[in-house]
């Protein structure tokens, strides 16, 4: 068996952009007609860049080869350019094109991938929210500590044992940064109000995306700890683990990070730094799954648990219900609602979802695959804007930037 054909599709995502401003699947067809899906979350530049890269990486290192030789595969991209080092944008170039190997793997054996990545341990995956509060005129509203917590409440009765915000924004630029006093007592504010509704039959995830120096995390996180969060997420900007230990080893709360990291060399030094507990690795620009699998071994060793990130389409999130399903030490699996909307619409078989867990299928390899005929409808991306975007402003105390764009698009 050998690859012949690669296509891209770059989807654009419909208002509100729930899960981004547009999604990059691909699918690998073999030379004996079976067909895979993946999906890339690469975000540092325009999906266009991302096509042509995509095509590069595809003729040099897996057009004409076996899908089932995806340690040569991984080898041959991270050491693309004589690099041999972890690279934001190959990693999720080759998490993508990774993911639709596994997918015709699986479906050649007949066989769900996590069957094949030491077989299935779970029946139903624990799954989280984003909480997503709407006003009375049905706009969404990030700002209300008590629309927060109606909002957390439908989700709890909805079935979710666990649900996540993140007050503490805007993310800029220039971060890390000291936040302010009133965007701290916000924060506070936010977790009493959602711990009184939800009691203790909700996790609270406590969200920011690195913006804070550790001095400042520190300060927040001593404000939070009565409220018992099961974890302060990316305190700190990725890239420095000593800097995140630090605010690891100064709260109760455990700490949690990895959306921004590829590689289980990058995951190697946090869990060597001891700066966190949780990892939270993206299947669709970690490595792809034969590698996020190993970070789990790593983390497992460690005695800390995986929650896979996941803000995009549901094929990567497909990606990463099969190696939850296979992982013992899996936590939670980040859900974008009850896989509703858009992300059902985009797909032949909805992911299931039933009483706050996703329940893995029993189809073969990734157990999805897209709906054509709505990828075309909602294709190419005609947008300018990246996947995530963050402030162009300096932090500032006062006006707090005056910007609004990252409620837009987080």
């Amino acid at each position: 068996m050998h690859i012949e054909r690669l296509q891209t599709h770059i989807v654009e995502v419909p208002p509100p952009h729930i899960g981004g401003a547009y999604w990059i699947f691909v699918t690998l067809t073999s030379q004996c007609g079976i067909t895979g899906v993946g999906e890339v979350y690469a975000s540092t530049f325009h999906p266009k860049v991302m096509q042509a890269a995509l095509e590069d990486v595809f003729e040099r290192y897996l057009q004409g080869q076996d899908p089932h030789h995806i340690e040569r595969f991984y080898r041959e991209c991270y050491s693309s350019g004589f690099t041999q080092r972890p690279d934001l944008t190959m990693m999720g170039a080759f998490s993508g094109l990774e993911m639709a190997c596994w997918d015709i793997i699986g479906k050649a054996a007949n066989k769900p991938v996590y069957e094949l990545i030491g077989g299935k341990i779970r029946d139903r995956l624990r799954s989280y929210t984003y909480l997503y509060p709407k006003d009375k005129d049905g706009k969404y509203n990030y700002d209300c500590p008590e629309l927060a917590a109606e909002c957390a409440i439908e989700n709890m009765e909805k079935g979710f044992s666990a649900v996540k915000f993140d007050p503490a924004g805007p993310y800029s630029a220039y971060s890390g940064h000291h936040i302010s006093l009133d965007t701290m007592q916000r924060c506070e504010i936010f977790c009493e109000k959602i711990r009184a509704a939800v009691g203790t039959r909700c996790d609270l995830l406590f969200g920011t995306h690195g913006q804070m120096t550790p001095a400042s995390a520190i300060r927040l996180a001593k404000r939070l700890e009565p409220y018992d969060p099961l974890w302060f997420e990316e305190p700190v900007p990725p890239g420095q683990n000593a800097a995140m230990a630090e605010v690891a080893a100064n709260t109760s709360i455990p700490v949690a990070t990895g959306e921004r990291l590829t590689t289980k060399y990058e995951f190697h030094d946090v869990l060597e730094q001891k700066a966190a507990a949780i990892l939270q690795m993206n299947l669709g620009r970690v490595g792809g799954i034969l590698e996020a699998k190993k970070i789990a071994s790593l983390a497992e060793v460690h005695y800390c648990q995986i929650a896979p990130h996941l803000y995009n389409g549901p094929v990567g999130a497909a990606a990463s219900i099969q190696l939850a399903a296979a992982t013992p030490n899996f936590l939670i699996q980040e859900s974008i609602g009850t896989w509703d909307g858009f992300h059902a619409d985009i797909v032949e078989e909805k992911i299931h979802w039933h009483d706050g867990y996703i329940i893995p299928n029993d189809k073969p390899g990734l157990g999805i695959n897209l709906n054509m005929e709505v990828v075309q409808a909602h294709s190419p991306y005609q947008g300018k804007r990246l996947h995530l975007i963050m402030d162009s402003k300096p932090y500032d105390v006062k006006a707090n930037n005056g910007s609004e764009e990252w409620k837009k698009w987080d």
